[in-house]
């Protein structure tokens, strides 16, 4: 068995960052910026009102001073003439500054009569004004990569780029294993269950930013593990659920190494999930999760998803590491680096009561995994310990 930091550099190994293309701005969301997006313009392009109210000189502004209103200046459509002393245009929120104009007073301080503008109330020393260029200017960047978010899209589209270079999404396959599986809405056999596996793996999966190809329930048989891998062919990643331990009807590794596959490692120093191989076949880098529901989902966040954020070029692709004091003490732990399902609150963190690989209910409940190295000593309440937020 390697431990868990040797597993993720063999898996490293086994990639390369994904090619770079390019998307329209509106199919940008959640794709991974793969080279700096550059302004292309000031945002505002020109100093623009920050209120409803009235452009004046702010030389001329006090409480009671009178104006005589010369035009009229709205978002799109500025005022084309220069405003004098003693004068002042109607301005709306977004509008250019009219020129000679550098105060807006706001319109509920002002009382109007036809042409004429009084200021009623103090108006303050904040004029009321963006300066051109405040958001940012041209040549500015989006720095990559990241993950874009819809106020990354919006801001993308504030600078003028109309198309966006991304990092190439990774194509994973899954193909779940056994005889003892249905898939959700069938009917299940007096000794099935549910595939429940494949269905959480998907989400998490498409969560960093991967394509997911679900494929049909491989069944306990060479033919159907080969054609179900051989449906796979052409993604960048395959990810089996299951027969990978060794029982007699766990066939991945046999039907796998018949199939050519070059074998990066067999099993690892941790729990659950003790049971997880890798390696490449073909084109594609491959893992073999186990099948209890929870380790392949502990798994997933602890491999693959860092793998993933690996592929699309992300500089740090490894899980955050953060610290809380434990709420309940915790018993000495074993040889095996071991990711207990936990829930954090203000107060600490706490382990939960049964930690059985196989209750996505204890799973759905945790919103953070305890990290707890081999041999770590036994913890009383208040100790720090390490967990990655679920």
């Amino acid at each position: 068995m390697i431990s868990v930091d040797e597993a993720r550099a063999h898996l490293f190994d086994l990639v390369s960052p994904q090619d770079v293309e390019t998307v329209a701005l509106a199919q940008a969301a959640g794709r991974m910026l793969a080279r700096d997006a550059v302004a292309m313009r000031d945002q505002p392009p020109f100093a623009a009102s920050s209120m409803d109210g009235y452009a004046v000189k702010s030389a001329e502004v006090e409480q009671h001073a009178i104006f005589k209103i010369i035009g009229e200046a709205a978002a799109g459509n500025g005022f084309s003439g220069t405003v004098k002393p003693g004068q002042a245009v109607r301005i709306f929120t977004g509008a250019p500054m009219p020129d000679g104009a550098d105060f807006v007073v706001i319109q509920e301080d002002t009382d109007r009569r036809d042409d004429l503008l009084t200021i009623t109330e103090a108006p303050g020393a904040k004029s009321n004004v963006r300066p051109a260029g405040v958001d940012f200017g041209i040549g500015d960047r989006l720095t990559a990569p990241r993950r874009l978010s819809p106020s990354d899209v919006a801001l993308l589209a504030a600078m003028n780029i109309p198309d966006v270079p991304v990092s190439r999404q990774p194509v994973v396959a899954l193909i779940s294993n056994g005889d003892e599986l249905v898939m959700p809405g069938d009917t299940p056999g007096p000794d099935q269950i549910i595939a429940s596996n494949t269905f959480g793996l998907k989400a998490l999966f498409e969560d960093v930013g991967a394509q997911v190809r679900m494929l049909p329930i491989a069944r306990d048989t060479t033919s159907s593990l080969t054609t179900a891998l051989e449906l796979a062919s052409g993604t960048d990643l395959i990810i089996t659920i299951g027969g990978a331990s060794v029982g007699d009807h766990d066939l991945v590794e046999e039907v796998t190494g018949a199939l050519g596959m070059e074998r990066a490692f067999y099993k690892v120093r941790m729990r659950p999930g003790k049971p997880l191989m890798a390696g490449r076949l073909g084109k594609a880098a491959m893992i073999g999760l186990p099948g209890n529901p929870v380790s392949a989902m502990v798994c997933g966040h602890i491999f693959v998803v860092p793998l993933l954020r690996h592929m699309l070029g992300l500089a740090n692709p490894l899980p955050e590491i953060c610290t809380a004091p434990l709420t309940a003490p915790l018993p000495e732990n074993g040889p095996r680096a071991h990711y207990m399902r936990a829930t954090r609150t203000g107060d600490g963190i706490a382990a939960a009561g049964n930690q059985d690989s196989s209750l996505l209910r204890v799973l759905a409940s945790s919103n953070a995994l305890i990290v707890r190295p081999p041999g770590d000593p036994a913890r009383d309440t208040g100790d720090t310990v390490d967990y990655i937020p679920l």
